[in-house]
C-alpha cells in the first residue's frame, strides 16, 4: 500500500483547488474543505471548469477527467479528515488563521505520523508546527500557480521536522504528484520568491528611472534569460 493514498485540503480558492487537482489527477483520494457551502460550490465549479477545459485541450483524456472527479469529495467539517494520510492547508495568509486550523486536524487525524503541510510561502512552518502535538510530521509544501501545469514544489522543513517526514513530503512530491521538488529553510519567501520580489522590484526601478521601456525589459528577460515571461 502507497504511504500517501488519502489527502485532505484545507480551502479551494485559486491555489487550493489546483493542489487538489493535481492530487485528484494523480489517482489519490482527495477532500476538500471550506469554511462555507457557498465556498465549496465554488471550489468545486472552479475544479470541474479546469479538468474540462484540460480536456478540451487534450491534456488528460475524458476518461482522465472522470477518474479525477470521481477521486474528489467536499465537505464543510474538518472532522471528516480523520482518515487523511496528508492534509494540504491552503487557506488566506493569516497566522491565526492558519494556526487554528493546524490545531484543529491535530486532533482531528487518526494516523499518528499523518503529515501536515502548508502551501503557505511567508509564514514561518515552525510557528505552525509548535502549535501542535506532532512537530515532528509538519512541513511546508509550496505549489506554484497554476498547481496543475507549475512543475516546481519548494519542501520547507521547520526545525521541528523529522527527516521521516521530508523523505516522504519528496517522495510524495516527487513520485506521485511528478513534481519537481528543491529544499528550502523556514525563512520567509523561501527560494523562489526571495529572488522574486528583488527582481521584480529593479526591473519597476529600472522603467521608472527610464533607463528601459516597459517591453524591452520584458523582452530582455523573455529572449536574454528565457523567462517565459518578463517581470
Amino acid at each position: 500500500m502507497a504511504d500517501i493514498e488519502r489527502v485532505g485540503v484545507v480551502g479551494c480558492g485559486q491555489m487550493g483547488a489546483g493542489i487538489a487537482e493535481v492530487c485528484a489527477r494523480s489517482g489519490l483520494q482527495v477532500k476538500v474543505a471550506e469554511t462555507t457551502g457557498e465556498a465549496l460550490e465554488i471550489g468545486r465549479t472552479r475544479l470541474l471548469n479546469s479538468l474540462t477545459k484540460a480536456a478540451e485541450r487534450g491534456k488528460i483524456s475524458e476518461e482522465e477527467r472522470d477518474a479525477a472527479l470521481a477521486n474528489l469529495t467536499f465537505t464543510t467539517d474538518l472532522g471528516e479528515f480523520a482518515d487523511r494520510d496528508l492534509v494540504i492547508e491552503a487557506v488566506v495568509e493569516n497566522e491565526q488563521v492558519k494556526t487554528e486550523i493546524f490545531q484543529v486536524l491535530d486532533q482531528v487525524l487518526t494516523r499518528p505520523d499523518a503529515i501536515l503541510a502548508s502551501n503557505t510561502s511567508s509564514i514561518p512552518l515552525v510557528k505552525l508546527a509548535v502549535a501542535t502535538s506532532r512537530p515532528d510530521h509538519v512541513i511546508g509544501i509550496h505549489f506554484f500557480n497554476p498547481a496543475p501545469v507549475q512543475k516546481l514544489v519548494e519542501l520547507i522543513p521547520a526545525l521541528t521536522t523529522s527527516e521521516g517526514t521530508i523523505s516522504r513530503a519528496q517522495a510524495f512530491a516527487e513520485k506521485v504528484l511528478g513534481k519537481h521538488a528543491i529544499r528550502a529553510q523556514d525563512r520567509s519567501g523561501f527560494v523562489v520568491n526571495a529572488l522574486l520580489v528583488p527582481y521584480l522590484l529593479s526591473a519597476i526601478r529600472m522603467f521608472e528611472s527610464g533607463i528601459a521601456s516597459r517591453e524591452d525589459i520584458d523582452n530582455g528577460m523573455e529572449y536574454g534569460c528565457a523567462h517565459p515571461m518578463g517581470p
